[in-house]
């Protein structure tokens, strides 16, 4: 279905096989917004409107089942010089994530227009970023959005061992902390498969969704 205006997105179920939803629209934050709410996420490709996803299968992260391996704990415990920031270099962060090489994936789905629509959207109080550093030095980092009481992770990197997995820790240990109980992965990385990620069915994931919704919204910080 070809998208006539910003935030006319159609029934997340109506997608095709591949999960493709949507065609076209603009990557402003009104637009962001509505496809969030709904469980809906672009995902760009070089030379084509923009693409809106609503997957069969979705990754999350319940964070009763997040995992954090003996190895990586004593990793942690042994660099203590390494520390955490949140929304303090969201632009760097995001630039990182689209130069982090993927096996079997040649360039990027972060193109320079989702850069700019997320900085865009940061800048409206709807993403939120870790840092990790060594010595003050950037070594990894996750980013994502919240919209609505639910949290979407959207890339990471590491530039050093461990340091995205330390990255996604730190995240688990905020959210949780604000309240929340599980988040959004879209699809299940290796990294994440290990930490605890998974994959439910598009009807449960939008009844997640709903259950969310319908709780008190909490706010970052």
């Amino acid at each position: 279905m070809k998208l006539q205006s910003s935030v006319d997105f159609p029934d997340p179920r109506q997608s095709l096989a591949e999960g493709l939803l949507a065609m076209g629209g603009r990557l402003d934050v009104g637009t962001l917004v509505a496809a969030y709410s709904k469980g809906i996420f672009p995902w760009p490709q070089e030379g084509l409107p923009m693409l809106w996803f609503s997957p069969e299968r979705r990754g999350i992260l319940e964070f009763k089942d997040f995992h954090v391996g003996e190895s990586l704990r004593r990793f942690r415990r042994k660099n203590p010089q390494i520390q955490f920031t949140f929304n303090q270099d969201f632009s760097r962060v995001i630039e990182e994530c689209s130069k982090q090489a993927r096996p079997g994936q040649e360039g990027t789905w972060i193109l320079s227009n989702l850069k700019q629509a997320y900085l865009d959207f940061f800048k409206a109080g709807y993403c939120l970023c870790v840092e990790v550093r060594e010595d003050n030095i950037l070594i990894g980092g996750i980013y994502g959005v919240l919209v609505q009481g639910v949290f979407s992770g959207e890339s990471m990197f590491y530039k050093k061992n461990n340091a995205s997995k330390l990255a996604l820790w730190r995240l688990v240990d905020f959210l949780s902390e604000q309240g929340h109980q599980w988040m959004d992965v879209q699809m299940v990385t290796p990294v994440v498969a290990a930490m605890g990620g998974k994959y439910v069915d598009r009807e449960i994931f939008l009844q997640m969704l709903e259950d969310r919704h319908s709780q008190a919204v909490p706010t970052l910080g």
